[in-house]
């Protein structure tokens, strides 16, 4: 996350003396139960004002869009003055310690629970502890302008740290400016693997580190590190240079064991990765995730949208441009993949066809636009919620959108616009936006594509219709310029929906969303059904519905008979045809392969580092 600028005047801080800077807040932290994924936690606080101390848990964490409850996993809570002292404390809310009768020192000491290693929470165990600060560390209401100092007591034989906080002369402590930056700097503490190196030259040279703690070979580890060095130099040839990264230095924490949680999450000079896998069978996996995080370097920590900003730590931050902020990433990342050749163009090519069926096929598109979407993210990003929703029929990831909108947008502007794609949108980002850290709204992102193509009606066309609107782009011809044949995966099959029956003691039950506009919807069929006869024969498994439908053909009647809730039903729908989409290269659909198309994957999809 970008940090938000901060006054610095002396008189701004109660608890400071005027023209003295304020006391740090520190923090120390060891973990003598490990085994049992706990960590005892001291934050002091010096110089504290007259009057009550508001002393916090986050309910949210750079990068996550939705509300959490990270109080949950803190106990046996202490809280006392400078003579250690118990003080006086109420609970207003379940976040929240409010403290009194301090005499301007308070310390408060605690337990934490942590076992999720991922984006968002902290995993503690005998091999490490990762930890993200908002899920571990308390703060102060007031406070948020102060320093911050961190120490590490009796890590365990052989851990090292590895974080973008800053280093000082003692490799047990580290540094923060500010609250905003402390909370933005994840932490990975274990017997790590380091390997570093540089990008840039002269005086612009800069340290790029990868820090993983994983169950594999060095061997896979240097082959990791140099599909990731590619994706680096393919992404900053994106932009024409790489972003100033504070202390010089860009790190990848990566933990890859089998009882991690998958995840990535971007961080203003670092980035958490996270998962089961390992480098042996998923490295390309894993380099994906590598390169959609690392793109983030550029678009959300300094090209960031100006509704979140600055990051909320007590509530979730709503955001319209997430379509832009994730999903202009979940595009630009597998094609610095492809450019970087790290993914085949068949590869490339079923991805992109899968995320346009996605959103083209989606009844979700009767209900919002992209950046209605975006609006949903505190509801599904990473959200709990125990009652059911109608998001199967109604959400399409802004993720997905976004990345077929970027998708459109290039192919686009290389149709319409000869010598402009993509690249010069973002690097126009970039330069209104990102180098000057200016936050953007909506409009302004408009205004950088009207500067781009010098096109103003072209630019708020765009916006009417894809952003603001929910039309998508026309894609077969789109695509047709690379070569790639977009097509319905069967035209003759009949369909009803794709239902997620279950064989249960000879019943066949709805157990997935029945999506609205499929023939099944439209009959009333519901998750939770039992599926009793289609066509006239009785239905025990999902091989008897391929079997009732095998004489069909789209167009022609079915009845059903389901059982919903008690009730026995009995309708008619129309089948129709599967409108699942696929993407194929032409060479595999018989089509020519011209040089013209030759050519555009080449500008397209070519390496742009230069040698």
């Amino acid at each position: 996350m970008r940090l938000a600028v901060l006054l610095t005047a002396a008189g701004f801080f109660p608890s400071s003396i005027a023209g003295q800077a304020p006391r740090p807040v520190e923090y120390e932290i060891s973990f003598p139960n490990a085994a049992h994924h706990e960590a005892e936690i001291t934050v002091t606080f010096r110089g504290v004002a007259a009057g009550p101390l508001q002393v916090r848990m986050s309910r949210s964490s750079p990068g996550r869009y939705a509300a959490h409850d990270f109080a949950k996993n803190v106990y046996n809570v202490r809280i006392e003055n400078s003579r250690g002292r118990p003080l006086t404390v109420s609970r207003p809310n379940p976040h929240q310690w409010d403290v009194t009768g301090h005499d301007g020192l308070v310390r408060v000491r605690y337990t934490l629970f942590a076992d999720r290693a991922d984006g968002t929470y902290s995993g503690i165990d005998r091999s490490h502890a990762h930890l993200n600060i908002p899920a571990t560390f308390m703060w102060a209401r007031g406070m948020d302008r102060r320093p911050v100092r961190v120490r590490f007591s009796n890590l365990p034989a052989g851990w090292a740290v590895a974080t973008q906080l800053a280093p000082t002369d003692d490799p047990a402590v580290f540094t923060a400016r500010d609250l905003q930056y402390f909370m933005d700097s994840p932490i990975e503490l274990s017997d790590l693997d380091l390997r570093t190196w540089t990008v840039g030259s002269g005086e612009r040279q800069q340290t790029i580190r990868l820090a993983i703690h994983h169950d594999g070979t060095r061997a896979e580890v240097d082959s990791f590190v140099t599909g990731i060095r590619k994706i680096v130099l393919e992404q900053g040839a994106i932009f024409g240079e790489f972003p100033t990264f504070d202390h010089g230095t860009y790190t990848f924490l990566a933990d890859y064991l089998p009882w991690d949680s998958g995840d990535g999450m971007e961080h203003r000079n670092s980035t958490v990765l996270t998962s089961t896998a390992s480098l042996e069978t998923s490295a390309r996996g894993l380099l994906g995730t590598v390169s959609h995080e690392f793109f983030h370097a550029w678009n959300v920590e300094r090209i960031r949208p100006r509704s979140i900003e600055p990051f909320n730590f007590e509530d979730a931050n709503i955001s319209g441009e997430l379509w832009l902020a994730e999903g202009f990433t979940s595009y630009f990342g597998p094609l610095a993949m492809a450019r970087a050749g790290l993914t085949p163009l068949p590869g490339f090519a079923r991805g992109i066809g899968s995320a346009v069926n996605e959103v083209v096929n989606s009844p979700g598109r009767r209900y919002h636009s992209p950046r209605g979407m975006s609006m949903l993210a505190p509801f599904v990003d990473a959200a709990t919620a125990l009652d059911p929703t109608s998001f199967p029929s109604t959400f399409i990831s802004y993720y997905t959108w976004g990345q077929v909108l970027g998708l459109g947008l290039d192919l686009t502007l290389r149709e319409r616009f000869p010598g402009l794609t993509a690249d010069d949108f973002m690097r126009e980002m970039w330069r209104a936006h990102g180098r000057t850290e200016r936050p953007y709204t909506s409009a302004d992102a408009r205004a950088a594509l009207g500067r781009v193509t010098r096109d103003t009606a072209f630019a708020n066309d765009f916006w009417r219709r894809f952003i603001d609107g929910r039309e998508v782009p026309d894609y077969v011809p789109l695509l047709a310029q690379a070569g790639i044949h977009l097509r319905q995966a069967d035209t003759t099959a009949p369909w009803i929906g794709d239902l997620a029956l279950r064989s249960e003691n000879g019943r066949a039950m709805v157990r997935g969303p029945v999506l609205v506009g499929t023939p099944a919807y439209d009959g009333g069929l519901e998750i939770g059904d039992q599926l009793m006869a289609l066509n006239g024969r009785v239905i025990t498994s999902p091989a008897d519905v391929d079997s009732s439908l095998a004489a069909l053909a789209p167009g022609d009647r079915a009845s059903m008979v389901f059982e919903s809730r008690g009730r026995r039903v009995e309708a008619e729908v129309i089948l129709e045809k599967d409108p699942r989409l696929e993407a194929v290269l032409f060479e595999d659909a018989g089509r020519e392969v011209t040089e013209a198309i030759r050519a555009f994957r080449a500008s397209w999809l070519g390496s742009k580092v230069r040698p």
